[in-house]
């Protein structure tokens, strides 16, 4: 078979891609499949084991691939073990204010990288909302928004760790630029889904018998394994893969980890799904730039005269809308800029703010959905709240690529 057009294959394999994702297909063998069919309408058949050879031996890969793996192992043992209930049981109660509670816990949860993982946490915010004066579309707002405060500034976001891997740039700078928007977040969060909120008459705080300085230890005990993961990671600049293995180690070592319980763990198909899926990015950006789609486009691209601003909103953006995954908006958008754009930090971190913001109010984003049914909320009346969160969210990006 002759090679056809880059551009015309790129078109099937992103339309293949698509088609894959909506079926409800992995978004690990979504992105391998859809490379492969990119490589053999684009390449001679014969290159595709050499590319895919490269990609395997590139030690970032290695990297990427064994880091979502134990990050999503660790987020599978919290639950496994139980370990996750402790956590939110010492919160609640070191925290107790309601609105409080209904902001941190679904934050913490979201450390959790648990696809449509918001409904880890639907039911906790569910109990304190009943204690305030709530209707559904703000619970489910709350819930929803609250969790994805986190994860622009955690160092072993899977997301955050694919994009320095496709720009070549460190997490700490990407995280340093994502300051702003969540600050902006948290903000609109709070005005929009728990400033006007009250206390229901005849609800009292309920005191916890327990010790502050007891509930304090009993959170550090039970946050500790993530807790090493960051640190190990942010403040001794460890790999990545190996900070979220000694993770879990520490998870062990306090849960005492039952060898059943690793082996159920073990079982999840999950875990490889999204060990698959940071391969798929790496392999599907190197059969693109291979082919020469990232060339063609670029071309094609700085022909229009585009600004670049525009070019790092618009692409990612759309991408991750239509997928309804930040992973695969940015793992498609880098290649085709490729040509155009120089991934500095400024630029990588527009990038992903851009992918990000598209995803979290994508019809197709897993725990939006699973978070309006949950708390059977009409998606026309969550949009109410999200929109304009989203709206002040990206002005917050805007400033911070001009003035940062």
């Amino acid at each position: 078979m002759n090679p056809i057009n880059p551009l015309l294959a790129f078109a099937i394999s992103l339309t293949f891609f698509a088609i894959l994702l909506h079926k409800r297909i992995g978004l690990g063998f979504s992105l391998v499949s859809a490379a492969l069919l990119l490589g053999i309408l684009s390449l001679d058949p014969l290159t595709i084991p050499s590319v895919m050879a490269e990609t395997t031996l590139q030690p970032i890969t290695l990297t990427l691939v064994f880091a979502t793996f134990g990050i999503m192992l660790l987020s599978q043992l919290y639950k496994e073990t139980g370990l996750i209930n402790d956590l939110n049981k010492t919160l609640s109660a070191i925290l107790k204010s309601p609105r409080l509670i209904l902001s941190v816990i679904p934050a913490i949860i979201g450390l959790m990288p648990v696809p449509g993982g918001a409904l880890m946490s639907a039911p906790l915010v569910e109990a304190e909302a009943k204690k305030l004066e709530m209707d559904r579309a703000k619970k489910t707002y709350v819930n929803l928004w609250f969790r994805h405060t986190i994860f622009p500034l955690y160092p072993v976001s899977q997301i955050l760790i694919l994009t320095a891997a496709l720009t070549n740039n460190s997490i700490l700078t990407l995280i340093f630029r994502q300051i702003p928007m969540v600050s902006a977040m948290l903000i609109i969060g709070y005005i929009i889904g728990l400033r006007n909120v009250k206390r229901k008459n005849g609800e009292k705080e309920i005191m916890d018998s327990a010790s502050s300085l007891d509930n304090f230890k009993s959170f550090l005990c039970s946050f500790s394994p993530v807790l090493t993961t960051i640190i190990l990671v942010a403040v001794f600049g460890l790999n990545v893969a190996i900070a979220a293995f000694i993770g879990i180690f520490v998870l062990a070592l306090i849960s005492k980890l039952t060898f059943s319980s690793l082996a159920n763990c073990l079982k999840n198909k999950s875990l490889y799904e999204v060990a698959l899926a940071a391969y798929g990015a790496l392999f599907f950006r190197d059969i693109t730039i291979k082919s020469g789609v990232s060339e063609f486009l670029g071309l094609i691209i700085s022909s229009g005269s585009v600004n670049e601003f525009i070019l790092l909103i618009i692409v990612p953006m759309m991408l991750a809308f239509a997928l309804g995954s930040p992973s695969g908006g940015i793992a498609i958008s880098v290649p085709i800029l490729a040509e155009t754009v120089i991934f500095t930090p400024k630029n990588a971190g527009l990038l992903y703010s851009s992918a990000y913001l598209g995803y979290l109010g994508a019809p197709t984003h897993l725990c939006l959905v699973l978070t309006a049914n949950y708390f059977n909320c009409q998606l026309n009346k969550l949009y109410k709240y999200v929109v304009p969160s989203l709206i002040f969210s990206f002005i917050s990006v805007s400033l911070t690529y001009f003035v940062i």
